[in-house]
This record gives structure tokens, sequence and C-alpha cells, in this order.
């Protein structure tokens, strides 16, 4: 469908990102994007007689009241609320029997340097697959104190985090992203009578996905030559001399406790890895894989959101088995824990909450922001620059709505179609650019919920993670899209990608000595 607003469409993103810009405010920014795209709603409607209230005062203000609890009652908010509160609490609770502590304390000599600590943080980031969501928050909590032992600062460690977390999802085969996909485009693909659909489809994108490739790679080169590039630059000075002004405070009775003589190493790790086990466990469960279903059919019906939530429940109750026998805390010590750390997530609820609903404002039942700007792409565009262009498109659309599978949902069908009607052999690549494309959006969007979690996950100020991570994101970006025309002309998936991977260590290689030269000065 077109958009009847327009370029019109485009001013709530555009309102709610330069605001939280300009005034580090991302809740009350992400407020405004809310209310002035309902205001456009209103004022613009084609049919008036289509609103509920089309008073032009009271429409607005009655319209984002609706869409906010329309995406707090939905129950995939509840449900991802659920998990994150869980997980807060759980955090917390670790800190406060000094596992975060000893876990610390234990990584001391083991882990000594600074490139070495990045190194691990990319480790556990690329091994945590199912889940970008679950990625990003406990690849965060866990890393937090050698980070900070090291003075990496948290705009860095959520840079790692994030561009981490979504990459690998999308390129692991058997992940919560991957059924989505597969849903989006088999129908698409059927439809255009294309004669492979379904996974084996969905396999042959992956060497295409030069974003997420180009992104990973340069993620380890970050960290092994330590690249600060843009206003990282600052937030690595600030840490360094002890001090990083991205550091979220806590202000509750049990901040900056030691650990006590019985809390191990083991105290933090073994709850990470019963989370981690029992997430994949529940995945499967809700999927059929223990009523009959195949591995992959179980992954494509996994409820993922609902299987965290039931990771988050189970390790919570061996927390309690594991600490209060061994007296590392009270029964009262332990509840008063969990709700400090239930208490430090609201700002990230809130934020996912308004994220959401900006999303909604801009989606195809109210501006449709993402069919317009679809809409730009001429349908007669050559072949060699189909991969490109949709790279392009779809991300400008995953960084205005901050939706990903919103993204993919709006640039499926037409980059099918346009495929299919110019160059039918180049439909691999041109998903895989579609792919890659809502990969790259979503890192640069401050509305992106992976954004929001990996910032709280770090413990980073959320405007302060997406300056820092922005020029990063461009760059990888930047090489991508030489990739994308590169294959666009040799039509061969592994010269492609060997030319970015190639170009992208290049490029680092550039930015490294530039920023040995800035960091020195």
């Amino acid at each position: 469908m077109a958009s009847a607003y327009g370029w019109l469409s485009l001013i709530p993103p555009i309102v709610a990102i330069t605001l939280a810009i300009k005034t580090r405010k991302s809740v009350s920014s992400l407020l405004a994007g809310v209310f002035v795209g309902y205001c456009i709603y209103v004022w613009f409607a084609p049919d008036k007689s289509a609103l509920a209230v089309p008073n032009p005062v009271l429409g607005p203000f009655y319209e984002t009241i609706q869409a906010l609890m329309l995406s707090f009652t939905d129950p995939e908010s509840i449900t991802l609320f659920t998990f994150i509160a869980i997980l807060g609490g759980i955090v917390q609770i670790l800190v406060v029997a000094g596992g975060a502590e000893a876990f610390a304390s234990w990584s001391e000599a083991r882990i000594k340097t600074r490139r070495g600590a990045q190194l691990a943080t990319f480790g556990m980031g690329i091994s945590i697959l199912i889940d970008d969501y679950f990625n990003a928050l406990t690849v965060g909590n866990v890393m937090q104190p050698i980070s900070d032992r090291l003075h990496i600062s948290r705009a860095k460690l959520a840079y790692n985090i994030d561009s981490t977390s979504a990459p690998d999802t999308i390129l692991f085969p058997m992940s919560s992203w991957v059924a989505t996909c597969i849903m989006l485009i088999n129908p698409v693909l059927q439809q255009y009578g294309f004669p492979e659909t379904g996974f084996p489809a969905f396999l042959k994108t992956i060497p295409y996905n030069y974003y997420s490739w180009l992104t990973l790679l340069f993620v380890v080169l970050v960290s092994y030559w330590d690249i600060n590039i843009g206003p990282m630059v600052e937030f690595e000075r600030a840490a360094r001399a002890g001090y990083d002004g991205t550091c979220r405070e806590t202000e509750n009775e049990y901040a900056g406790r030691a650990a006590t003589d019985k809390a191990k190493a083991s105290d933090l790790m073994l709850p990470m890895l019963m989370l981690a086990a029992l997430a994949v466990v529940f995945m499967m469960a809700t999927g059929g894989l223990f009523s009959g279903a195949t591995l992959l059919e179980a992954m494509q019906n996994a409820e993922s959101t609902l299987a965290l939530v039931y990771a988050g429940v189970g390790t919570l109750i061996f927390v309690f088995v594991l600490y209060i026998p061994r007296g590392l805390m009270t029964p009262d010590e332990f509840s008063a824990a969990f709700m400090d750390g239930l208490k430090d997530m609201i700002d990230a609820m809130a934020m996912l909450l308004l994220a959401w609903t900006v999303s909604k404002v801009m989606g195809n039942e109210v501006l449709a922001t993402g069919p317009y700007v679809a809409s730009l792409v001429p349908s007669e565009t050559p072949a060699l620059l189909l991969p490109v262009t949709m790279f392009i498109t779809t991300g400008a659309i995953a960084f205005t709505t901050g939706v990903s599978w919103g993204a993919m949902a709006i640039m499926i069908p037409p980059s099918i179609a346009i495929c299919a009607n110019v160059a039918p052999e180049t439909i691999s690549m041109v998903l895989g650019g579609v792919f890659a494309g809502v990969i790259f959006g979503d890192h640069c969007s401050p509305l992106s919920d992976t954004t929001i979690l990996s910032s709280t996950g770090a413990g980073c100020d959320h405007i302060d993670h997406v300056r820092s991570q922005l020029p990063y994101a461009l760059t990888s970006g930047a090489v991508a899209c030489v990739a994308f025309i590169f294959v666009g002309v040799v039509r061969h998936a592994v010269f492609g990608l060997a030319f970015g991977l190639a170009l992208m260590w290049v490029v680092a290689f550039a930015l490294h000595r530039y920023s040995d030269r800035i960091m020195s000065a």
C-alpha cells in the first residue's frame, strides 16, 4: 500500500531522533515523536469520518493515548517486559550476593588487557546465537565488571554488544530471526514463481548479507586495534582517566557491595549458563520439538520471548537454591535485591514502549512511512544496482521506524517483485541486501529495540550509545555498499564477500592509524 501522507510521514522519526540527540532525553523525545505523528494523522487525514475523534485538538491526544495503551497491553510487549524485569532482578541478586565481584576478581588472572576483554565480549556475543534480545542483555551484564576494571567505556561495551548480537543472530540458520525471514519470503517467492523457497532460499542469502559479515569483522578489528573514532574518543579518554560519563548510576542500598568470602566466580557463571540452557530448551519446547516437530519446525514455531520468560523464572529459582542455603544472602535480601533490579529496568521498558508506539504511528495502519520510502525505489532499477538499492532502502526504513522485522515485511514484496521483472537470477543477493539493510538501519536508529537493550545491558546512556556507535555502523555500511555494487557486477557470492572483507580490513587499518594519533594527542 502507498502512504496517503507522503513525505509528511517522515516527520515523526525526524522529530524523535533530533530531539533525542539534542536534548539527550530519550523518553520525552520519543513521546514527542508519537504526538507529532498523530497530529499529522488527524490534521491531514484524507477521510475525517474514519477518525474516532476528528477534532484537531482532541484527536491527536486521543490517538496518542490509545496507541500507548495498545503498545502497553500487547501480549508480546507484556512478555518482553516480564523477561526484562526478571533479568534485571537476577542481575542485581548476583551483585548483592557477590557473584559479579567474584567473577571480576577471577577474571583478573585470565583477562588482563583491554584487547582481551573486548575480544572476550565479542566471543561471548557470537556464542549466544539464538536471540538478539537475550544476547544483548546477558553479555552486557556479564562483561560489565571486566570492562570497568580495565577502563573500557560503557559506550565501547555497548557498541561491541549491539554490533555482535543482531548480525550473528541473522547469520545463524537456527535463530529466532530465521523463522521470521522464511515466513516473509516464502509466499512472495512462490507468488512470482521462484523455484527455491523456505530454508534453502534463506541459506543462499547468508553469503550476501554483507553488512552483517563486515560488522562482525569490524568489531574484531576494533577490539584488536582498539579503534576509537567519533564520540567514542571522548568516552574512551574519560574511561582511561578513571571516569566513565556513560555509566548508569545506581542508587540502591546494595550498590558497590563487595563480594563475601563465600562468593565464587561460578556464582555468576552458573546462573548465566543456566539461563542460556533453559532459553534453548524452552524455545524448542514452545516450538513443539518435544511433541514431534523437527528441529527446523521447532525453530520456526518457537515463541522466543515467552521462552525467555520461562528461562528467567527457572534461573531465578536456581539462583535461590544456589545462594540461600550457602548463606550468600538472606531471603529478605534476595527479595529486596530483585525489586531493586526490577526498578533499574523501568527506564529501558519506558523507552521500548515509546519506541514501539513510534513504530505504530509510522505503520501501515497510520502514516505508512515504510511503504512511502519503499515507493521511492524505481521499478526499472538496473540489475547491477538492485542489491545496493535494496540495502540502502531497507536500511532507511529500519532507521526511521526502528522496527527490523517490520522493515523486512515492507521491503520483501517489492524487492522480490522488482527482481522477478528485472533480473530473477539475482534473487539471493537482493534478499541478502534486504536482510543486511535491516541490521544496518537497526544499528543506526535510536528507535531500535535492540539498540535500547544493548545500552541497557551495558549500563550505558542510550543516546551516548547511539552517538558513539553511529560512525562505526556508517563505516561498515559504506563498505557494504561498495561490496554490493561489486557483487552486482561479478554475480558471485564468494568473490563479493572476499572483496568486502578485504576492503573492510584496509579501512579498519587506516582508522587504526588515525585512532592511534588521536588518542595519543
